[in-house]
Order: C-alpha cells, then sequence, then structure tokens
C-alpha cells in the first residue's frame, strides 16, 4: 500500500486539509459571533444573524473536533508537548468554546432584552478568544517553543504563560482574528438582507485590508527578525520517530528556504492576498457568494503558506533546536497511520457530502420579517 515515509507525508496532508476545512467552515461561525453585537442593532437583527449559521454551527465544529483527534492520533507527541507548553491557552480556548452552545441554545429562551444581550456578548467572547489563541499559537510556532526531552522522553516545558504574548504572536492574533472576521462577513452579506447585510460589509472591506497588512507585516518580521529552522543533519523520513536523533540549526530567514527550493510555493501567500482584497472587493459590490469564495481561499492560503515554510517542522523547539518535533519523527506506529488512513477514506466522503446536503437544504437569505413571523423559533 504505502510505505511508513509516504504514510507520514500522507498524514501531514490530511491535518493540513482539517485546518482548512476548519477555517473554512467553523472559522465563518466564529466570524459570525465576532460581528453579531456589531451587525445586529435589534434583536430581531440579532436573531437573523444567529439563525444564517444555527443550523450549522455545531456541525461545522466537528472539523476542529476531528483535527484534535487526528493530532492525538497521527502526532501524539505533538499533541502531548502542545497541552504542555500552551495548557493555559488550550484551557482558555476550552472554556470560551462552551459559551457558543450555551449561548445559542440558552439567548432566546428568556424574552428579557439584557439576558439575551449578556447572551450575544458571550457568543462574541467564544467565537473572538479561540481564533486569537489558534493565530498566537501559530506565531509561537514559528518563533519556537520552549521545551525539551530528557533521557526517558518526558518533555518539559521551560517558558511562561505571559511569553506567548509577544509582539509576532499578537501580530498573528491579529491576522487569525480579521481572517475569521472577514469570513463572517462575506457569510452574512451572502445570507442577510438589506441592513445587516450592509452593516457586515462596512466591517467585511475593513478587516480584509487589516487581513493583508498583517499577513504582510507578518512575513516581514519572519524574514528579517525570526530565527527559523532547518535540519542539518540525522533526519531519516522513514525511520523511527525519535525526535532526539537529529541536529537542527537555526537562522535567519531560514523560513524562506522551502519557498527558494519550490519556487511555486510563492503562489499560496500570493492566494491570500490576492484573494483577502478580492474579497473586500466583492464584499463592497455585494456579491456574497463570490466574497465567501474569495475569503475562504485567503484563508486557505494564509495557512497553507505557514505549513508550507515550516516543513518539516511541526513544533519547533527554542530551548533545544535539535529536540524540535517534524512531521518525520514525531509520529504513529506504521500500523496506526495506516489504519487511520482507511478510516478517512471511508468517513471523510460520508461527512462532506451530508455537509453539503445541509448547506444545500437550508440554504435561504434570512430576513427580519421572517423572525417577525417565527417569533418562538429556537433561535
Amino acid at each position: 500500500m504505502f510505505d511508513y515515509e509516504n504514510l507520514k507525508l500522507i498524514w501531514w496532508l490530511i491535518i493540513g486539509v482539517l485546518m482548512v476545512g476548519f477555517a473554512f467552515t467553523d472559522g465563518m461561525d466564529m466570524g459570525v459571533g465576532g460581528l453579531l453585537p456589531f451587525v445586529g442593532k435589534t434583536d430581531n437583527e440579532r436573531r437573523v444573524v444567529i439563525n444564517t449559521v444555527g443550523a450549522h454551527w455545531d456541525g461545522n465544529q466537528v472539523w476542529f473536533i476531528t483535527l484534535g483527534g487526528a493530532l492525538f492520533a497521527a502526532w501524539p507527541m505533538v499533541y502531548a508537548t502542545a497541552f504542555s507548553g500552551f495548557y493555559f491557552a488550550m484551557m482558555l480556548t476550552l472554556f470560551a468554546l462552551f459559551l457558543r452552545p450555551l449561548g445559542f441554545d440558552y439567548r432566546s429562551k428568556i424574552d428579557n432584552k439584557q439576558w439575551r444581550n449578556r447572551w450575544d456578548w458571550a457568543l462574541f467572547v467564544g467565537s473572538m478568544v479561540p481564533p486569537l489563541v489558534f493565530g498566537i499559537a501559530f506565531g509561537n510556532l514559528l518563533q519556537g517553543v520552549p521545551f525539551q526531552f530528557d533521557e526517558l522522553m518526558r518533555v518539559s516545558y521551560t517558558g511562561s504563560f505571559f511569553a506567548l504574548f509577544n509582539p509576532f504572536a499578537l501580530l498573528a492574533g491579529v491576522l487569525s482574528v480579521a481572517m475569521v472576521l472577514t469570513h463572517g462577513s462575506s457569510w452574512l452579506v451572502m445570507r442577510t438582507d438589506s441592513l445587516v447585510a450592509a452593516r457586515a460589509a462596512k466591517i467585511g472591506q475593513v478587516t480584509a485590508i487589516i487581513m493583508v497588512a498583517s499577513f504582510i507585516a507578518c512575513g516581514f518580521m519572519v524574514v528579517y527578525s525570526i530565527d527559523g529552522f532547518v535540519v542539518s543533519s540525522g533526519l531519516e523520513p522513514g525511520g523511527i520517530a525519535n525526535p532526539t536523533l537529529k541536529t537542527v540549526a537555526t537562522a535567519n530567514g531560514a523560513w524562506l528556504n522551502n519557498f527558494n527550493t519550490m519556487p511555486i510555493l510563492w503562489l499560496l501567500p500570493g492566494l491570500g492576498i490576492v484573494m483577502a482584497l478580492l474579497a473586500a472587493l466583492m464584499i463592497r459590490l455585494g456579491k456574497g457568494a463570490l466574497a465567501f469564495i474569495c475569503s475562504g481561499l485567503a484563508a486557505s492560503g494564509v495557512i497553507l503558506t505557514a505549513g508550507s515554510a515550516m516543513f518539516p517542522f511541526v513544533m519547533p523547539s527554542s530551548s533545544v533546536p535539535n529536540h524540535s518535533l517534524t512531521m518525520w519523527d514525531a509520529v504513529s506506529s506504521e500500523l496506526t497511520l495506516k489504519l487511520m488512513l482507511v478510516a478517512v477514506v471511508v468517513l471523510l466522503p460520508v461527512v462532506l457530502a451530508y455537509t453539503i446536503w445541509c448547506y444545500y437544504r437550508m440554504w435561504r437569505t434570512v430576513t427580519v420579517a421572517e423572525i417577525d413571523q417565527n417569533s418562538h423559533s429556537a433561535y
């Protein structure tokens, strides 16, 4: 079937696809949640916003759950090390995510303005904290995370929670938040009418420009002020999973090595920039469907740019670079990867077909008039 080396590469690609799928789907409804208090001025307008994602948000969250499961099963060392280094950040994300199902389920249970307003802001927090944390996490990954292994392969983290909030990581967080807000704006322009769509369009144009500016700024910082990681010797793509056997060096601008070796990869940051600008233009023209496709492709370009720059690294170590985790030496056994690949081949088409069917069956423009006629609906 596939040898161990090819299985490692396939699972790197699968996890990349899951990240893109998460950004495209759950990133959309997180963006909508972040926009909720600002594009809906009345309770009915906010219910319009919520109803555009009410039938989909929990299904979209499956991409996030699947991504977490894939990381645990395919890259167990990465999963364990990430929870050591990013433990408080992960807990912050988890508790923020708790607010989303509670907000969706409970905001309309009581017809009280203060009650609903508080849940709307809870949805805002639950939608904005995760992309902010994810962006900050990626910013720290590009700089290297302070961890190392002992002789028994036990990981120890030597950094602090507040050290995660460095300038580059915060800029990456801004990029991540702007990315989901642009995607959410495109969705609302496509799925809502009149005033809500107009407000979303105004915000979406601004966030798209912020996304482009922060993406370019991150690129300049990666080139001129952040050392990248390079494997100099000892790494065997088809060898055993032991991250301590290789030699890793750091060098300024090293994260560009893959782009210089394969110039076609420059299309990825180009995709992120051009599609974000096109999304802003389509939002301005009221072309919601085209804007949504463009913003989704822009998010994909950003994620794939980061992944391609770091390849084959998954979690570099700033404490002991030789202990950095790569896709070649931080993976599960060959049998585990084979069994999981079979499950993906069987189940992923089912998930995609079900998702597409749900969007098709529930597709419509949500209006204030509809909300007025259905005052007792769930949302």
